[in-house]
């Protein structure tokens, strides 16, 4: 793409129109206060639909609607090739020259233009068109494709884009979508699943509001019927005796046998202490993972030394696990393997930091 500048003749000035400036104010309600910068791409586009094209009074204008620096809606109006920044003609035809169009013949479609149109980003006064190359088009399925005015122009060749061409010439109207005969974006040798297409049309009314709300204003007014319904014969049969089931019902008998008796499995508690050993416990604030409140929990549990929490087995950590509030630390930090270590007389990197002051939530008091 090239460098997208503005164009070096500009109209003295700028406005809205009444009737566009009250669409521009009722764009400006759809954002927060102090957002209203969420609204210059629309208002660009609105100007641009005004004009014909965007001069950089329009810029300006859009600018102060906005409270923006000029700079600022300038530079969404040079990034986006939907704004055209010079004159452009009556029928523009905008060539996707993205990846997939390239390797599908955009370069084709450009070569035509140049020689039924004229350069490209000029306006040829004799026939009231131009054309310029663009970014993605979006329709990357029916490439090679050109935007003329609101329509697609899709499954293109150099050729069929000159016979198009001529048709806007001759002021033929140009049917849009694909040019090769397929529907839609269907693959090129037909559909090969949905071939109902009523059914399709079926379904899209089944889950469209505005398919119902056309037919139903396509159905013919209901007159209301003036007929007396007719009298309804009240039926004076009688209903048949309904007799009783007086047979007994068979007698439930309880299920006496004694339930199992559940017994419980003391095996998963750990070695619990009543107190410490020798009247004075390790610090288990050395363990990473344990804080002063959760070594107050062991405490209260039984465990005061490093070799209690060392020979925990997995039941063991599921019985301890099942007293604490934050399920799954146990496992999480290793308390076991941070245990065996410290038993033994050994550091871990943790408490080599508890022991410099390294971890305020190992002090007293901490979390």
């Amino acid at each position: 793409m090239s460098v997208r500048r503005l164009h070096n003749e500009q109209p003295a000035s700028f406005a809205f129109t009444p009737e566009n400036r009250e669409w521009a104010m009722g764009q400006l309600e759809k954002y927060p206060r102090g957002h209203q910068a969420s609204a210059v791409i629309p208002l660009l586009w609105r100007a641009q639909e005004q004009h014909g094209w965007l001069p950089e009074p329009a810029i300006r204008h859009v600018a102060e609607m906005l409270d923006m620096k000029p700079i600022r809606v300038l530079e969404v109006a040079t990034f986006y090739t939907m704004y055209n920044l010079k004159p452009v003609g009556k029928h523009f035809v905008q060539v996707c020259g993205n990846i997939s169009c390239l390797l599908r013949g955009a370069d084709a479609l450009m070569k035509t233009c140049e020689d039924k149109i004229g350069p490209r980003d000029t306006v040829n006064d004799d026939l009231d068109m131009s054309w310029t190359e663009v970014e993605c088009a979006g329709a990357c399925t029916n490439a090679p494709v050109v935007a003329i005015g609101d329509d697609y122009i899709e499954d293109l060749t150099g050729e069929k884009l000159a016979e198009i061409i001529a048709r806007l010439r001759n002021g033929e109207a140009v049917k849009p979508g694909p040019q090769n005969g397929r529907f839609s974006s269907e693959p090129e040798g037909g559909a090969t699943s949905l071939l109902d297409r009523q059914a399709i049309f079926e379904a899209w009314k089944t889950y469209s509001p505005k398919a119902e709300a056309d037919e139903k204003a396509a159905e013919p007014a209901l007159l209301a019927d003036a007929h007396e319904e007719p009298e309804l014969v009240e039926d004076s049969h009688d209903e048949p005796e309904l007799i009783e089931d007086t047979r007994d019902e068979p007698e439930l008998i309880e299920d006496t046998r004694d339930e199992p008796e559940l017994i419980e499995d003391d095996h998963a508690e750990p070695e619990l202490l009543t107190a410490p050993r020798g009247g004075k416990g390790d610090d288990l604030k050395r363990i990473k993972g344990v804080g002063p409140k959760l070594e107050g929990v062991l405490h209260e549990l039984g465990f005061y030394h490093f070799d209690q929490i060392a020979d925990w087995n997995r039941e063991n950590i599921a019985w301890v696990d099942s007293r604490l509030k934050f399920k799954g630390r146990i496992e999480r930090d290793d308390w076991v393997s941070q245990a065996r270590l410290l038993a033994s007389g050994e550091e871990t990197a943790f408490s080599k930091r508890v022991d410099k002051g390294d971890v305020p939530s190992s002090k007293k008091g901490g979390a």
